[in-house]
């Protein structure tokens, strides 16, 4: 039987820690949170390993240190209202929960969402709530955000999105291009988003997020 508790002070010590996170707020979280309750049953066997795992419809639960790493250049606050999209089976949200005031978790996939609401009513994460509804659009009636952070690729950013930040607030997202990714810190000013970036990552495209195709004759 896998020791879940030894498993997740390993993957701190041996992923999260040597990829220069070291904010007290996030390595607390990892460490407590249970990701293998945020995966199917057939995957918690290697929740720890350092790798996105698949959790269904297209989708994945990101590598723990580039979920990491993307909260850490988001530098949330204890005040900050965050808006996590495509929360999958909530494990992102429960981590983010852990830093920030309040945490809206989007996702589209009914099972996914059913898994997450579930899940973190179980685990007793009280400052979360799963919205149901497309990816693209955001969750306008919570908003606006200090915060929004894409649990997947993003091809193209729609401006639903960036209207549901508020001025200086923080967007995170790993930007793909085909095969290729970079993962990317915004802060929103008065003349749009500003970005850098931030760490090489890839990941699945999240549904919405794709660019339009040209036609090839």
């Amino acid at each position: 039987m896998t020791d879940f508790k030894a498993a997740r002070t390993a993957m701190v010590d041996c992923q999260i820690r040597p990829s220069d996170v070291t904010r007290f707020p996030i390595i607390q979280a990892m460490l407590t949170v249970p990701r293998e309750e945020y995966l199917p049953s057939e995957a918690q066997a290697i929740a720890y390993m350092g790798e996105h795992v698949d959790i269904g419809a297209g989708r994945v639960c990101l590598d723990p240190r580039v979920l990491a790493k993307l909260i850490d250049a988001l530098a949330i606050q204890p005040h900050d209202l965050v808006l996590d999209i495509g929360c999958g089976h909530g494990y992102s949200t429960a981590i983010i929960a852990r830093i920030a005031e309040a945490v809206v978790a989007l996702e589209e996939d009914e099972s996914l969402a059913d898994a997450a609401s579930s899940t973190l009513a179980a685990q007793g994460v009280d400052n979360a709530v799963v919205e149901r509804g497309p990816l693209a659009a955001g969750a306008a009636s919570h908003g606006p955000y200090d915060v929004i952070v894409f649990q997947g690729g993003v091809e193209s950013l729609p401006t639903d999105i960036v209207d549901q930040l508020r001025p200086n607030g923080r967007i995170a997202m790993i930007q793909m291009d085909g095969a290729l990714g970079v993962a990317k810190l915004g802060v929103k000013g008065a003349n749009g988003i500003t970005w850098r970036r931030s760490f090489d990552a890839t990941a699945p495209v999240l549904p919405g997020f794709s660019a339009e195709k040209a036609f090839v004759f």
